[in-house]
C-alpha cells in the first residue's frame, strides 16, 4: 500500500497529546510515522485523505453485529459484512452467535477466524452460550476461547434458564471470559411483535412489555453478584434496565451494557406505517425510553453504542408486520444516528472507540508515532444518501434506505489498507 497522508483533521481521542487539535497524520508501511500541524510528503507515491472539517480518531469497534457465516450467507458473508463494516467506520467488529450452525464450538469459532483473516476489519466471534443456543446445555466456553471468542452470547436467544446462566457466568469467570446478556423473559414478552403501551394499543397489536427486559436483568444482576463475576447487557433500551444497572454499579457489580444506535433516535410511534424496517428486537420503545437512554449515555451507565447489525433478505421482511423477521442493517447509519441524537464528537469516540472495547478489555489503539494505524476519519456535517449504490451490505433491510443522512465516514485504516468512501 502506498503512504498515506490525512490532512487537517481534528484530532479526537482522550489522552492524546494532540487531543482536540488539528493535525497531519502521515502513515508509512501501516504505522505512524508523523503526526505534526503541517507535513509535506517527501516521496510521490502518497494518497492524501483530505480531512478538512472532519475528524480522526481510533476506529470504531461494535459490539453486537451479525453476518450469516456459516449456513446464512445469502443474509451476509464475512466478505459483504466487512465491507459495510469499514464503510460504517467500524475497524473491529464482534459478531453474534445468530448463525446456522451457531457459533458453539471451536470448529465454528475457528473457521470465522480463519475466514475473516487478512481484511482491513478485525472480526472477533461471539461464542454461543449454550449448545444449538437452545438454553438447555452450556456449551464448551473454554475451547471456544482458545480459538479466538472473546466473550459468550447465546444471540438474540435469552437464557431462561436462571440455573445455567449462573454456572455460565461462575465457569467463565475462571478462565476471564465474558458473558453478555440479551435480556428478555420469553414468558413475559410472549413473543410479541412491538413495544407495549398507547401506540400496541392503538394498532391493535400485541405488545412486548419493558418489564420483560428489567424482569431478566435484575435476575442477572443477582447472579452476577452471588458469583462475583462480571457481566454485560446488550441493547438495553428500557428506563427500568437503566435504573437497575446504575443500581448495580453504584453497589459495586461488575456490570456494563450497551444500547443499539436505532433506539436512541426511533420511538413505537413510526410503527403506524407497519413499516417491517421498524421491526427490531428489544422493540422500539417511546419517548421516555428514549430520552432515558441518551441520559444514561452521558452520565456514563451506558458504556457503548453498538449497531446490532441484522441482514435480512427481503423475502423477510418486504411482508406483512406481524411474521417480518427483526432486525436492520446497522453499520452505516451508527454514526448518522448518534448526530441526531445530539451526540458530540467526543461523546461518538467515547461510545464508539473507547467503551467497546473497555468492555471486551482491549487496547485503545494509541495513535502514536510508531504504532499500527488503526483509525477512522469522519465528517460530522456532510451529507450522503443511503441507497442501492451506496449500501454495501449484501442486505438492504433499513428504515431510513432512500433517505439523505447527516454524518459520513470519509476513510478508515487498518492492517495496513485503506478504504475510502468516495
Amino acid at each position: 500500500m502506498s503512504d498515506i497522508l490525512i490532512s487537517a483533521a481534528k484530532l479526537v481521542l482522550p489522552g492524546h497529546q494532540h487531543d482536540g487539535q488539528i493535525v497531519d497524520m502521515l502513515i508509512e508501511n501501516g504505522s505512524i510515522r508523523e503526526i505534526a500541524k503541517s507535513i509535506t510528503p517527501k516521496g510521490k507515491d502518497v494518497q492524501v485523505v483530505d480531512a478538512k472539517n472532519a475528524v480522526v480518531s481510533a476506529g470504531f469497534f461494535d459490539l453486537n453485529s451479525n453476518f450469516g457465516e456459516p449456513g446464512l450467507e445469502t443474509k451476509e458473508d464475512i466478505s459483504t459484512g466487512t465491507r459495510a463494516a469499514a464503510a460504517g467506520g467500524f475497524t473491529e467488529v464482534a459478531i453474534h452467535p445468530n448463525t446456522n450452525p451457531a457459533l458453539q464450538s471451536r470448529s465454528e469459532v475457528a473457521l470465522v477466524v480463519n475466514a475473516a483473516k487478512g481484511n482491513l476489519v478485525n472480526v472477533y466471534p461471539v461464542g454461543s452460550v449454550s449448545k444449538k443456543r437452545e438454553g438447555k446445555e452450556l456449551a464448551e466456553l473454554y475451547d471456544m476461547k482458545t480459538v479466538g471468542a472473546v466473550a459468550f452470547c447465546d444471540g438474540n436467544h435469552s437464557v431462561q434458564q436462571a440455573g445455567l446462566m449462573g454456572r455460565a457466568l461462575l465457569y467463565a469467570k475462571g478462565f476471564d471470559g465474558l458473558i453478555i446478556s440479551f435480556a428478555e423473559d420469553e414468558s413475559i414478552a410472549g413473543g410479541n411483535q412491538m413495544n407495549e403501551g398507547v401506540m400496541s394499543t392503538y394498532l391493535g397489536m400485541k405488545g412486548k412489555p419493558n418489564l420483560a427486559e428489567s424482569l431478566m436483568v435484575s435476575r442477572d444482576l443477582f447472579l452476577a453478584e452471588y458469583n462475583e463475576a462480571p457481566i454485560h447487557f446488550t441493547t438495553i433500551s428500557t428506563t427500568e434496565s437503566l435504573e437497575l444497572i446504575k443500581k448495580a454499579k453504584a453497589k459495586g457489580i461488575q456490570v456494563t451494557c450497551d444500547v443499539a444506535a436505532h433506539n436512541l433516535v426511533f420511538t413505537d410511534d413510526e410503527v403506524v406505517t407497519f413499516d417491517s424496517n421498524y421491526k427490531v428486537n428489544p422493540p422500539l420503545r417511546t419517548k421516555k425510553d428514549v430520552k432515558a437512554l441518551l441520559k444514561g449515555l452521558r452520565d456514563g451507565t451506558i458504556d457503548a453504542v453498538v449497531s446490532q447489525h441484522t441482514p435480512q433478505e427481503i423475502e423477510f421482511k418486504d411482508v406483512e408486520f406481524h411474521i417480518a423477521k427483526d432486525g436492520i442493517i446497522g453499520f452505516q447509519t451508527v454514526l448518522p444516528f448518534l448526530l441526531r441524537a445530539g451526540l458530540t464528537d467526543e461523546e461518538i469516540v467515547s461510545k464508539l472507540v473507547i467503551g467497546p472495547r473497555a468492555v471486551l478489555k482491549r487496547e485503545v489503539p494509541t495513535l502514536t508515532v510508531g504504532e499500527p494505524a488503526n483509525l477512522v476519519v469522519f465528517s460530522t456535517t456532510e451529507k450522503w444518501v443511503f441507497n442501492a449504490a451506496s449500501n454495501k451490505s449484501k442486505s438492504a433491510n433499513s428504515p431510513v434506505m432512500g433517505q439523505e443522512l447527516t454524518g459520513k465516514v470519509l476513510a478508515v485504516v487498518n492492517n495496513n489498507q485503506l478504504i475510502e468512501n468516495k
